[in-house]
């Protein structure tokens, strides 16, 4: 029988492959911008979900537990530079880049898992992993420089999974803090570029900017599936699951976007 947090991780991964494709459609929106209503939205999101759950009440007492403000400030933090990065990335044309980035962060994971969790691999996981090491530094090789972009975001997500398989909240609960503490810049700056008259959404309107009212969704819920399959699964099960996005996004970029 499959392990639920697989099913959980595999959603997610698939999500977050396919993403691509709806952020492209947002490409008229400053990554800024679009990265202010994405925090903004899945806070709502989430702040529904609980408010439909009546699960206010217990999400104020969990803030007073040990260690949780300072736990999912770090994940917070670094999701909202995954995410700049990643946004950033797709609507300046890198796909094939976020791609390499997130072939990395799969090894990074399962680096990670060995040294801080002490997880063993099997032979057959091995083979995969070394497979994945082997086109990731021929990618990297013939990219012809630094692959930057690619390094931010595997660095930003490797940590935030190390942080999501320690956190201590449910992943609503855990969500809901992590974009709550980015909503206060997220605000700011949607109100400056609102006044400035520099906004690109609901300043001349499309059909497609109406895609931004989903963003919310499109955010929280593959992140729900991802910080509910972290802690039920080794990390280093998460780094070889976590293959299929970078795969379904190097398809996309390759034969769909570029």
């Amino acid at each position: 029988m499959i392990n639920q947090g697989t099913l959980y991780a595999v959603g997610a991964y698939f999500l977050w492959g396919v993403l691509p494709i709806y952020w492209k459609q947002l490409h008229n929106i400053s990554s800024f911008e679009m990265i202010g209503y994405r925090i903004l939205l899945s806070f709502l999101t989430v702040s529904l979900i609980l408010m439909w759950g009546k699960n206010w009440s217990k999400f104020i007492s969990s803030l007073s537990c040990p260690g949780v403000l300072f736990t999912y400030v770090t994940a917070s933090v670094l999701i909202g530079i995954n995410w700049l990065i990643y946004i950033w990335a797709i609507n300046s044309n890198y796909i094939i880049e976020t791609s390499l980035g997130y072939f990395i962060t799969p090894l990074l994971s399962v680096i990670l898992g060995l040294i801080v969790f002490k997880e063993k691999l099997r032979i057959g996981q091995w083979i995969p992993v070394f497979l994945a090491a082997m086109g990731m530094i021929y990618m990297a090789l013939t990219y012809g420089k630094i692959p930057w972009i690619a390094l931010g975001l595997a660095i930003s997500f490797g940590f935030y999974g190390l942080v999501k398989k320690k956190a201590p909240l449910n992943s609503l609960f855990g969500l809901t803090i992590e974009t709550g503490f980015l909503l206060i810049p997220a605000l700011v700056y949607i109100v400056i570029t609102i006044k400035s008259g520099s906004n690109a959404f609901l300043h001349n309107v499309s059909p497609k900017e109406f895609l931004v009212i989903f963003a919310g969704i499109v955010t929280a819920f593959p992140l729900l599936l991802f910080a509910s399959a972290a802690p039920k699964i080794s990390l280093s099960q998460v780094g070889i699951l976590q293959y299929i996005a970078p795969t379904l996004q190097f398809l996309i970029g390759f034969f769909y976007l570029s």
